[in-house]
């Protein structure tokens, strides 16, 4: 191999370490180097570069680049800070995120179905109340963002009985019913008693949840949040929840992270934090997507499907 491929981070040395293990191991014909490590003959030849959350600036000091490879399939944090340079920006896409994530959906939305947060209150209180328990085909369940993990997510939803419905931006076919465009959002929220957001972050989608579109849910409602924080306005889902009109809410991803430790979401007896535990990238799958993209390209110069930048995504 006649170049160096920079791993460029923001993650913590353990964490760095462990995910250098493992694109080594998943290749260990490619010379894979911590970006602190780089000489500065390696910087000027380096071409490609993986990056895990990467300082823009420390990009942006190597001058032959043709490509990133992120190890996240959320891009719109780099996308934003590389604006200014035009480098593709290849996302992660590994089967088994999708997998993971509607293992996530399925488990948090029983969660929600089958009144886990009731019971939880009534623990703390001793009660011993029992309540009616409703069908799954009886649960309207909504989904928004319709690419392959929300696509994933409906199907898992379907498989076990649930009434799904789904929304995106554009116009989707599916087994299931679907929305899309400003007035589908609408459609949909008013008939979902979950609503499961997986949309991409773009300037389109940011406070894709306001009060208006909050206030459009049925009374009683509930809402996960496996996206992006940026997605729902948080007083007004705070609202939502203190007035009544939404009875709980299931939080993995917030505007700050971590979440800081004067935020109301962590006392909140409405709310289910989570720490960014949904779908976390799985090493050893993504490591072999990465390797493959890798030989691929040194071998033919093809570089892989990237971001687009004018949808963020």
């Amino acid at each position: 191999m006649d170049t160096t491929i920079p791993f460029v981070h923001r993650v913590s040395p353990a964490e760095a370490d462990a995910w250098l293990a493992a694109l080594r191991d998943a290749a260990p014909e490619l010379s894979i180097v911590d970006f602190a490590r780089l000489s500065d003959a390696e910087r000027a030849s380096a071409r490609v570069a993986i990056a895990a959350n990467p300082d823009a600036s420390a990009l942006r000091t190597l001058p032959e680049l043709r490509w990133i490879q992120s190890l996240w399939a959320g891009v719109e944090g780099i996308v934003q800070e590389l604006a200014d340079l035009p480098v593709p920006i290849v996302r992660m896409q590994d089967p088994q995120m999708a997998e993971t994530m509607a293992e996530a959906v399925l488990t948090w939305t029983l969660y929600l179905h089958r009144d886990m947060p009731r019971y939880f209150r009534q623990q703390l209180l001793s009660q011993w109340l029992q309540h009616p328990v409703r069908l799954a085909r009886e649960r309207r369940v909504g989904i928004l963002g319709l690419g392959k993990l929300g696509t994933a997510a409906a199907q898992v939803l379907c498989q076990h009985g649930f009434h799904v419905s789904g929304w995106s931006g554009s116009e989707k076919s599916a087994a299931f019913a679907t929305y899309w465009g400003t007035d589908g959002l609408y459609q949909l929220l008013s008939l979902s008693d979950i609503v499961i957001v997986l949309a991409p972050l773009t300037e389109a989608t940011r406070g894709l949840l306001d009060a208006r579109a909050l206030s459009v849910l049925p009374q009683g409602a509930s809402v996960i949040n496996f996206a992006r924080g940026a997605l729902i306005d948080d007083q007004a889902l705070l609202q939502a929840l203190d007035a009544g009109h939404l009875s709980h809410a299931v939080l993995d991803v917030f505007t700050q992270e971590p979440l800081p430790a004067h935020s109301a979401f962590w006392q909140h007896a409405k709310i289910t934090v989570l720490p960014h535990v949904s779908a976390p990238t799985n090493k050893p799958t993504a490591c072999a997507i990465v390797a493959r993209q890798l030989r691929n390209y040194f071998s033919t110069g093809a570089i892989p499907a990237a971001v687009d930048r004018s949808r963020g995504y």
